[in-house]
């Protein structure tokens, strides 16, 4: 039995999905132009397919899972489970207008003429909204429809904004946050179950170490209630003594979020030769 999973074969989610799953110790051969492969180490075969198409096959118990972007999985409206967001391929689904148009609210878009890759996702948030507007749906370079005269605004993927830039448009409505899943048959076989329970303990294990780091300081003893006060870590610290009287070592985790604030916490309470360290895995 192995589990089959489905991934980009191109395009932006490509190369951060084999990394993941290899960051998992799952060898993947992905050879120039091969559409099937099998891992060398874990019973998994991988199928590459155009990200559209990935929902679909999913659906239909072609793959058991695949890894795609949120906004195909809400777009395609197919039946799928997202098991776990992966933290990479981040983008926004946003509206934009010409740089030159007042635009003061949604309410701007009123019976307005939208163009879009993603009519579903488009139409709900409009309804959403009271918002009535017509909906051109085109598959591509959708950031010159305003400027012909197909559209008075877009609905598209942003990431930095200079597409928009370029193309004498500007930002003004997000729709919808969007990031790689990791998407699932609806209706898999239990051994399917255990093999994706096993392939997401090592993806959470993954996504953790990268969320987090660990640190050593060295803290003098009198100030040592103080600095292990602002470690949040998993548990508490681990404190050893130092060959020099009156320190000792404190070890912990830090969560990324807070780590530039704690760092600096534990400078102004006396801590010293902090050094940080990044964690491959981290298993709880």
């Amino acid at each position: 039995m192995k589990l089959k999973i489905a991934i980009q074969k191109s395009g932006r989610l490509h190369d951060d999905s084999i990394k993941l799953l290899k960051e998992c110790g799952i060898d993947i051969n992905n050879g120039v132009n091969k559409l099937k492969t099998e891992a060398a180490n874990f019973p998994l075969e991988v199928f590459f397919l155009r990200d559209d198409d990935i929902p679909q096959y999913i659906e239909d118990g072609v793959a058991d899972i695949g890894i795609v972007g949120e906004n195909v999985v809400l777009e395609k409206q197919k039946q799928v489970n997202i098991v776990q967001k992966l933290g990479f391929g981040k983008c926004r689904l946003s509206m934009a207008v010409e740089k030159s148009v007042d635009y003061t609210s949604v309410k701007d878009l009123q019976n307005k003429r939208i163009a879009t890759s993603y009519p579903v996702i488009v139409e709900e948030f409009l309804q959403q909204h009271g918002i009535k507007a017509e909906i051109h749906e085109i598959s591509g370079s959708v950031e010159i429809a305003p400027g012909i005269g197909l559209a008075d605004a877009i609905c598209d993927l942003v990431s930095s904004g200079s597409t928009l830039f370029m193309n004498g448009l500007k930002e003004v409505e997000t729709v919808l946050k969007s990031e790689a899943v990791l998407a699932a048959c609806h209706n898999l076989q239990p051994e399917q179950q255990l093999l994706l329970d096993k392939l997401l303990f090592r993806i959470q294990a993954v996504r953790k170490a990268k969320n987090n780091k660990y640190i050593l300081l060295n803290a003098p003893n009198d100030k040592l209630n103080e600095i292990i006060g602002l470690l949040p870590g998993m548990k508490s610290p681990t404190v050893l003594p130092l060959a020099e009287s009156g320190w000792s070592s404190v070890h912990a985790v830090l969560n990324e979020n807070d780590f530039w604030d704690i760092i600096e916490s534990l400078k102004a309470a006396g801590a010293e030769g902090i050094l940080v360290v990044p964690i491959e895995k981290m298993v709880i």
